[in-house]
């Protein structure tokens, strides 16, 4: 009996802690997990990443950032990469296609999708081609129930892509960038969201995550004001006709960047008031030439390497200071130890800065974004922005109603030591002159025959060369070339 009493308490305690895991409904909003490519709790078979010092374009996958879904019935569990700065989802990397073994090893990890062993996927019709910075991806669309991984939310009967083949991508992308009527035809991760009602607005939170955190978090529908620090300030998005490259994506104004060196002493840096958009699929930062060489110099590298990055010293991870980044109404201070890329090799640790030069194409990457606290509103094409502080959860439902400045993040200001970013509690001061403007703007067009431009600082933005390893660094890139058949 006693032990009939245990099993039975044991059955009742794992249900509890299979609901508690699961979101409450009651709020418009859903919260996944946002897992780095190196957290070895999830992606344990990522591969050993010394295999770089013999195998060329291995590594890239080292640093990106990924949440799953649930696809299909049954549902397989398949991870995508966040990617702010594309539009479409697709699934079903060619693993086989990489060469190198940390890559194909990370490859098969992400999970694979057989729309044949799902009795609610539906083919429909049409292929595309997508093209990125680096690699490309032919997918024919499906649509297939999808659920999000730790809730009870599904959605029904949402348009994908599954890849038919790929070069060069070890993963699948879920672009949550906007979507029907806006870039494609049809509605995309963002618009089912709301059309089917699981989130009661067009808005969602990203939280990165510190490199040492290994994990960060994106809501749906709602913030977590237990993740940033001082005011949400609101940041107008860009309307594609006046953007650079007069493409929909998440551009806004940038109104000075500046250097805080370990002796203190800021410096601002000369015409930095221009027009940058947000791209957690950019590896890297992008900045034009001229500027991207200046600071590069403030941190000890002369010049770029062959394949176009700034090799640094790896103790300034040590070092106290902070780039930077300044907007109306608030600043982002990304720590040095944010900043510097490491990449372990059978050579010991190299570490480059995790800025690239452009003249094509400004955006502010991952190395920026990790800093950062950004919610992204397409309901009101506003971003909300405050400085990246991890102090617990305390989360909210974003609504049509909800006023963005008055809500304040539950965080104090971090302590200066290679620490995440502090608010300015004021607005920045602009240095320079005028919004930046990309030499070669590509024009998108309505529906199915959209083009998009997508820098190669974005998604496998890294194919890092030194010695015995090669790499290749593309700075810039069109992409999301469709076909329709």
């Amino acid at each position: 009996m006693a032990v009939r009493l245990i099993l039975f308490l044991h059955l009742i305690i794992g249900a509890h802690c299979h609901v508690a895991a699961l979101e409450r409904r009651s709020d418009l909003y859903v919260k996944l997990p946002v897992v780095h490519s190196t957290n070895k709790k999830v992606f344990s078979d990522f591969g050993d990443r010394r295999a770089i010092t013999t195998v060329p374009l291995a590594n890239r996958s080292d640093v990106a950032y990924y949440a799953q879904l649930e696809i299909g019935t049954p549902a397989q569990q398949v991870y995508v990469q966040l990617d702010t700065g594309s539009f479409e989802l697709w699934v079903n990397p060619d693993c086989s296609d990489l060469q190198g073994s940390a890559d194909i090893k990370f490859c098969q990890a992400v999970g694979h999708y057989t729309p044949s062993s799902s009795s609610s996927a539906k083919q429909v019709a049409g292929t595309k081609t997508l093209r990125y910075g680096i690699g490309s991806a032919q997918i024919q669309y499906v649509a297939d129930d999808i659920g999000l991984a730790g809730t009870n939310s599904k959605l029904k009967g949402v348009q994908f892509g599954v890849a038919v083949d790929t070069v060069d991508e070890f993963a699948g992308i879920l672009g949550i960038g906007h979507g029907a009527n806006v870039t494609i035809n049809y509605n995309n991760f963002i618009d089912e969201l709301a059309v089917q009602g699981v989130t009661g607005t067009k808005a969602f939170s990203l939280a990165l995550g510190s490199k040492d955190e290994q994990e960060g978090v994106v809501i749906f529908g709602g913030l977590d004001k237990g993740k940033f620090t001082g005011n949400l300030q609101t940041l107008p998005i860009i309307p594609a006709s006046q953007s650079p490259d007069k493409v929909p994506r998440y551009w806004v104004n940038m109104t000075s960047l500046s250097l805080t060196p370990p002796s203190g002493q800021n410096k601002v840096y000369e015409n930095t008031t221009m027009a940058v958009f947000l791209d957690s699929g950019a590896t890297l930062t992008l900045l034009p030439t001229k500027l991207a060489n200046a600071i590069a110099a403030d941190f000890g590298a002369e010049t770029t390497d062959s394949n176009g990055f700034y090799p640094v010293d790896c103790s300034l991870n040590d070092l106290p200071g902070t780039l930077n980044f300044a907007f109306n109404g608030v600043m982002i201070k990304v720590p040095y130890n944010e900043l510097v890329r490491e990449l372990a090799t059978g050579f010991g640790t190299q570490c480059f800065l995790g800025i690239s030069p452009s003249d094509d194409f400004t955006l502010l990457g991952d190395t920026m974004l990790r800093s950062a606290y950004a919610v992204f509103d397409q309901t009101n094409n506003a971003i909300h922005l405050a400085p990246y502080v991890n102090c617990g959860t305390n989360e909210v439902e974003i609504t049509p109603q909800t006023n963005m400045a008055t809500i304040k993040g539950d965080c104090a200001a971090p302590a200066a030591k290679n620490a995440a970013s502090t608010a300015t509690g004021g607005s920045a001061t602009a240095t320079g002159s005028g919004a930046a403007k990309t030499t070669s703007p590509i024009t998108a067009t309505s529906g199915a025959d959209q083009v998009t431009a997508k820098s190669a600082g974005s998604r496998n933005s890294v194919k890092w060369g030194l010695g015995l390893w090669l790499g290749v660094a593309t700075l810039w890139g069109a992409v999301a070339v469709v076909g329709v058949f």
